[in-house]
């Protein structure tokens, strides 16, 4: 008795050794941006400085990593996976996200949750695969991890990425939001930013400003509110200096009216927030499209003729600044083939 009770201290005391290693590790190498950083433009070619009055086709689309396609569930929303079965499944839905980009062919792309380096999808710079042609691209990590313990997937580096086939960004911030974790679940999550590209108006000492983002999604709450006020009053600010601005992105809140296209049917599983008309400044608006679900549960593989276990949502969409007329906001319907949300695709002149 007293050998078997010796062998489970022992066994207790390892993992016990091991979990502290592990948090100390972690917590050594915790990803700490700081407040404001710049962002790299990368140029491969000529590019286009935008004029005041011309007519751009924005797209924001959350491409889920290329490892949240219509046959994967996740653990978060009540699947169990956290990551596709293969390499090769994770190059099939990159094929048909950047023939839907080819398709589509914006003007500026605002892509949320693309992989640099992560052991989720198999190591593939995502971000060499979907940039084929472009002539300028931005980059900031909110998610960076080298090993992400709960479920244990490894290494995660993923971010917001903005590209441009002929059109310039003269320069880019990375600017942090507030994290609503402490530790230790901090020091394994993500830390959520805005990637703000600045392009100028030729002629002008305006620019138009920008802004790619991603909300939190699994805090109290809490957490997406602040990160959206803390939007809300950057966006004014570079109003105020006569720029056009515009923000797109996932918030992973509810836009006006999108609970009565889409009831939330399973609460229990995830419920976002919802964004409200009086949070936005004086004469900005919501653009967004309730004829067409940006986004599903993840609790499991998608299947829309099961309307009992399917939940739909529009958390996807942008805000604009009085100076930027919106002409059209367009849902594209890609059945969630590719990634478990679908673009949006905003249409608006500039002044």
């Amino acid at each position: 008795m007293k050998k078997l009770l010796k062998i489970l201290l022992s066994i207790v005391l390892v993992l016990v050794l091991v979990l502290g290693g592990l948090l100390g590790w972690l917590t050594a190498t915790e990803f700490n941006p700081a407040s404001i950083e710049v962002a790299e433009v990368e140029r491969a070619g000529d590019a286009d400085t935008l004029k005041s009055g011309e007519t751009l086709r924005v797209l924001s689309w959350n491409v889920g990593y290329a490892g949240l396609g219509k046959a994967e569930d996740f653990f978060m929303d009540g699947g169990t996976r956290a990551r596709p079965d293969s390499r090769d499944t994770v190059l099939g839905y990159l094929d048909g996200i950047s023939a839907s980009l080819e398709r589509i062919a914006p003007d500026l792309v605002l892509l949320q949750e693309v992989d640099s380096d992560s052991a989720r999808t198999y190591s593939i710079d995502e971000r060499d695969f979907l940039s084929r042609g472009m002539s300028c691209e931005t980059y900031a990590l909110n998610y960076s991890c080298p090993f992400v313990p709960v479920p244990p997937i490894g290494k995660v580096h993923s971010g917001l990425y903005t590209m441009t086939d002929d059109l310039l960004i003269e320069r880019a911030e990375r600017r942090s939001l507030p994290c609503p974790f402490s530790w230790p679940l901090r020091i394994a999550n993500l830390k959520r930013c805005l990637l703000v590209n600045y392009l100028p108006i030729e002629g002008s000492d305006r620019q138009l400003v920008l802004v790619n983002l991603h909300l939190e999604a699994y805090d109290d709450g809490e957490g997406k509110i602040a990160q959206t006020r803390q939007l809300m009053d950057f966006l004014e600010e570079e109003y105020r200096k006569g720029n056009y601005v515009i923000a797109g992105g996932d918030f992973n809140q509810i836009f006006p009216g999108g609970l009565d296209a889409y009831p939330n049917l399973k609460p229990e599983l995830w419920t976002p927030g919802i964004l409200e008309e009086s949070a936005l400044p004086s004469g900005f608006r919501y653009a967004f499209d309730l004829s067409v679900p940006s986004c599903r549960l993840l609790n499991q593989p998608y299947d829309p003729a099961d309307t009992a276990n399917t939940q739909h949502y529009v958390i996807d969409g942008f805000i604009v600044s009085p100076n930027v007329t919106v002409e059209s906001v367009e849902g594209q319907d890609l059945g969630f083939e590719n990634s478990d949300h679908n673009p949006v695709l905003l249409t608006v002149t500039l002044g």
